[in-house]
């Protein structure tokens, strides 16, 4: 960690983090009593809530990924391929962000791709059989962190 990013406050550093220090914190302010006029609880859903739509971005986004992935491994089609390596850059580009601005959704992301896994083989196999494209690969296809995350691009 860079001496900059230890003066920030956690606000700045990680984002899904502090929320849930926050969400924390405010549950136990409110078995304190210590000020009734608040809405102690909900104050600490709505911020609990906050950090978790990170994490469903988070997810959204390595589900779009593994899709592409996907597409680029089982299809034979030429013409749409430039379109799903550029989907697959940008929506990365977007990942970056998201675990820059909140790090400690990092160990998550194997996770997420798992349970992406499932929904992204449905949406290709469709698509798929749309084009007349059958392909039984399907199954077979896993992905690691560093394929979804890193730079790596099927051939």
């Amino acid at each position: 960690m860079s001496e900059r990013s230890i003066d920030k406050p956690l606000y700045e550093q990680d984002f899904a983090r502090w929320a849930e220090d926050q969400s924390r914190a405010l549950r136990e302010a409110a078995a304190a009593s210590l000020n009734a006029t608040l809405d102690w609880e909900n104050l600490a859903e709505e911020i609990e809530s906050l950090g978790r739509s990170q994490r469903r971005e988070l997810g959204s986004r390595i589900l779009v990924i593994v899709e592409h992935l996907m597409k680029l491994q089982a299809s034979p089609a030429r013409a749409p391929r430039r379109g799903w390596q550029a989907t697959v850059l940008h929506e990365r580009a977007m990942v970056r962000r998201l675990l820059q601005d909140s790090p400690s959704l990092r160990g998550a992301v194997p996770e997420l791709i798992a349970d992406a896994l499932p929904d992204a083989r449905r949406v290709v196999e469709r698509e798929l059989a749309r084009r007349r494209e059958a392909n039984r690969t399907l199954l077979a296809l896993e992905y690691a962190s560093d394929q979804v995350v890193g730079d790596w691009l099927p051939d």
